[in-house]
Order: C-alpha cells, then structure tokens, then sequence
C-alpha cells in the first residue's frame, strides 16, 4: 500500500490498512516520495495533483498494488488504468481555526495575520470583510501550527479533519461554520486506488472500505469542481451532505443537499463569493454537481481576475 511519508498521509493509510488487515489480508506499507513534499512553492505554482503522481505511477509500476491519497488532493480527470476502488467513511469536512489567546475568526482584530495555503480559504476570509490579512503557507500541520504558537502569525485555517486525524482537536480554538466558510470539494474523504486489471482487489477493498454516502457527496462535490475548472480559475467551495426527504408519496427518502461558492469580482475590484445550493436524489449526484456548477458560472464565478493567485 502506498502513501506519501507525512505523519498525516501514514495516519490517514493506517486506518486503511487496518481495516484491510481485520478482514486476514496482509498489508505492507510503502512510503513514496511526491514533487509536492519536495517543494514549499504555493499550490498555485506547482499545480493540482502534486501530491499524487508519484504515487499513482508507483502503482502503474507494479511497485505498490494499493494507494491512499485525501480525496481533495486528486484531479477531476481521470487516470487511465486505476479505478477509484473505495471512498471510506468522511471524516468532519469543516475547516477550522487555530488562533493565538484562543481567539475565534470573529475575535481577531482587524490586521491580524493569517495562514492559508489555499486560494479557497483566501478568497472566502477576503470576502468576510474582517480586515484581516492573509499570509500564504506551505508545510505540514505541524509547521503551520508552530506559526501561531511563536507568534509568527496570529491564527492558521486547516481542515478539521486533519487535525483529528492526528489527534489534535483540542488545539482548534473554532470550527468554522460552511455559511463563513465551505470547504474544498472531498476535503475529510479518502480515496483509495487500485489497477484497473485487478479486479478481484477492487471488489475486496469496494467491498471492506467503500461508503455509499460518502462516496455520493463526494461525487457531486468533485462533479460541481471538475464542471467549474473546465468554466473559470476561481477558487472553488462545496459541500455535499446526505439528507432525508419526503417523495411525492410521502415516504422518507434519502437525497443530496449541495452547497457550491466560487470567486467572483465585486464592487470596487473587492472579493465576492458567488453562492448556491441545490437538491437532488442520491443517485443524480454527478448530474447535481454540473447543475450547481452552471448556476454558479451564470452568477458570475469566475469573472474575478487573478482570482487563484
């Protein structure tokens, strides 16, 4: 099974790991070294799936047989030869903030300094109007919570569900609400990947690991992202949620709630997070993402210039 070698990328393969080993199948875990871990240029810069090519080419190699990436790590398109065998249950999707005095986002006075190394977050904290200044970041939770407690920085945002991937949910000081901020597209999911041609393996993990309603969320997630990058640059949002509803009968049934936001030019040159949300049945998933997705280009996502600097 291969991971990259973070204390993160280990925790989070793991648990796949152990759940693969409770079934009696013999698991290895082999650490693979991406461009990503090598550079501390902005994700910008050195471009999406940074962090999951060396790995996807170790399993087209045969070098490993299985691999585990963060499912927001991933490019839309897909990969020729590795099927997406399993999306394991969703960790908490929510961003969350690590600030000095235990400040909450609303505490922090105006100029204080924040960390982020996504665009996503940048736009959104802009577009709060708080007057905050943000500072970009590289490195893993480790490095970027020491910003904070040396005083290099005032607060950082990190996806909760690192944080308690690790064991570190006590350091947050607030979970941020999705109407301040929505997350990226699968951020607190797994994807776990195999070959093509093993189907037997694929069957196996699909099988131990795969949850349905994570898998579907996901998917309209990364359906309303891949619709939106073919349409504009903005930094993109969503967040997908299984929720129960009453069909035309009556009867209870279960459906996928979807909240998208993307980058869009406001007043004056400021930052506004066009927004917009929709509902559909659980198996029109990747059909709600594009819908989401064309209504938020016709609110104007995109039309902000240098919108993923």
């Amino acid at each position: 099974m291969g991971t990259r070698g973070s204390k993160l990328a280990l925790t989070q393969t793991g648990t796949v790991a152990d759940a693969l080993r409770a079934t009696g199948v013999e698991v290895e875990i082999v650490k693979v070294t991406t461009p990503g871990d090598k550079s501390l240029a902005p994700i910008a810069t050195i471009g999406v799936g940074v962090f999951t090519s060396a790995l996807r080419e170790a399993l087209l190699r045969n070098e490993v047989d299985v691999i585990v990436h963060s499912y927001k790590d991933l490019p839309t398109a897909p990969e020729p030869g590795i099927t997406l065998a399993a999306v394991p249950p969703r960790e908490d999707p929510r961003d969350a903030l690590i600030a000095r005095d235990g400040l909450t986002l609303g505490e922090l006075p105006p100029g204080s300094t924040v960390g982020t190394g996504a665009a996503r977050r940048t736009a959104q904290l802009r577009a709060l109007g708080l007057g905050l200044e943000i500072v970009p970041i590289r490195g893993n939770i480790d490095t970027r919570m020491r910003k904070v407690t040396d005083g290099e920085l005032d607060a950082v945002v990190l996806a909760r569900a690192g944080l308690a991937r690790v064991g570190l949910v006590e350091a947050i000081t607030e979970t941020l609400d999705p109407i301040q901020m929505l997350p990226a597209p699968a951020q607190g999911a797994l994807a776990v990947e195999c070959r093509t041609a093993d189907v037997d393996l694929e069957q196996l993990l699909r099988s131990t690991l795969d949850d349905e309603g994570t898998r579907a969320a996901v998917t309209a997630e990364r359906a309303l992202l891949a619709a939106l990058e073919a349409g504009c640059s903005a930094p993109v949002g969503a967040l997908a949620e299984i929720v129960e509803d009453l069909d035309a009968e009556g009867k209870v049934v279960e459906r996928i709630s979807l909240r998208g936001t993307a980058a869009a030019e406001g007043e004056n040159g400021a930052v506004d997070m066009v927004r917009a949300s929709a509902l559909a049945d659980k198996d029109q998933a990747a059909q709600l993402g594009k819908d989401l997705a064309a209504e938020l280009l016709d609110l104007g996502a995109g039309t902000l210039s240098g919108s993923t600097e």
